[in-house]
């Protein structure tokens, strides 16, 4: 199965909301991020993703790692993703649509199993955010 490297941010608001992006042209809601350009660490190409994406400039220092987790690709069948996710805390206002973004949501636990997420939203991510509602993920 080829893979996919990515990076990803759960991003929290000051009353624990998720921020969750669909891109133009697919169904599936995930966390914001992207895949790497040439050279660039997966703090960098978070950084750089969020700003394109969401207009949000965030210092790389500010984005706490959270491992490295393996799930099938949302967009691209017979794929996996591979992904270095990181976690922050925003303001919910911080953020516009940008980019290749068609849609952005902030969402609670109750979301789940109501909105189409990828699999490593749901698998991973998602659980890593709400700890006591999901249970914790195990590392990929």
């Amino acid at each position: 199965m080829p893979d996919i490297h990515v990076s990803a941010a759960v991003i929290h608001d000051e009353s624990g909301r998720v921020l969750v992006v669909r891109k133009q042209g697919t169904t599936a809601f995930m966390q914001p991020g992207g895949k790497p350009e040439a050279g660039e660490n997966p703090a960098q190409t978070l950084a750089r993703e969020l700003e394109e994406e969401l207009g949000l400039s965030i210092d790389e220092n500010a984005m706490r790692p959270l491992g490295r987790f393996i799930s099938a690709a949302a967009n691209e069948p017979g794929h996996r993703v591979i992904a270095d996710a990181f976690a922050l805390t925003i303001e919910a206002d911080a953020v516009t649509v940008q980019a290749e973004l068609a849609e952005l949501r902030w969402i609670t636990p109750d979301a789940i199993g109501t909105l189409e997420l990828a699999p490593l939203s749901l698998e991973h991510l998602l659980p890593i955010a709400w700890p006591d509602v999901l249970g914790s993920a195990s590392r990929g």
